[in-house]
């Protein structure tokens, strides 16, 4: 009798311990969906593919409102807009490559507020001009460029943080704004 009641309560203290693991590893998946899958700002070190896909979408993004101010000529065109597109991307994942293992939302909004006040300056490099000597005043050119630039920014911004549908919506909204409504402008 006895070697039988000491299976059944080993029976019953491994499926205690079966049931034990079983709960842990749910909550071990749960917390691995809430980190990495459902959170697009969730960056693995290691993770080259996706890193690349970030700054390579930062560049196209960029360069689909560089294109169309190329297209324009103007002083900043695609490479300028390109490029101050993958500097923002860079340098918001810059926080999430830092060796954090949970992303600090307060670092990542310190960039995002850094890159926003930076290219404001790179903006208005861009606004203010010398009008020729024999007016000798200052004139405002170049306001829908430095908001392009602006933009690129925000746009680098989003490839960085891995959202790509907003990144493209937006993308194509400034495109789309930066051409049709000039020719709003002229006609109107």
């Amino acid at each position: 009798m006895r070697p039988l009641r000491f299976v059944k309560k080993n029976i019953f203290y491994n499926s205690d311990r079966i049931a034990l693991v079983q709960l842990i590893s749910k909550i071990e998946y749960h917390y691995f969906l809430k980190t990495s899958l459902l959170n697009p700002y969730y960056l693995a070190p290691n993770d080259f593919l996706n890193i690349i896909f970030r700054l390579c979408l930062a560049l196209l993004l960029g360069g689909v409102v560089g294109i169309e101010r190329q297209i324009r000529h103007k002083p900043a065109g695609l490479r300028t807009h390109m490029l101050v597109s993958f500097g923002s991307a860079l340098f918001t994942l810059i926080p999430l490559q830092a060796g954090m293992q949970e992303t600090n939302a307060d670092a990542l909004s310190r960039v995002i507020q850094g890159i926003a006040a930076g290219v404001g300056f790179l903006g208005a490099g861009e606004i203010v001009r010398e009008s020729s000597q024999q007016s000798q005043r200052a004139e405002i050119h170049g306001l829908t460029s430095a908001a392009a630039i602006w933009a690129s920014a925000a746009l680098g911004i989003t490839a960085g943080c891995g959202l790509w549908q907003l990144g493209l919506i937006a993308a194509i909204l400034i495109f789309l704004v930066l051409y049709l409504f000039k020719r709003l402008e002229v006609r109107g």
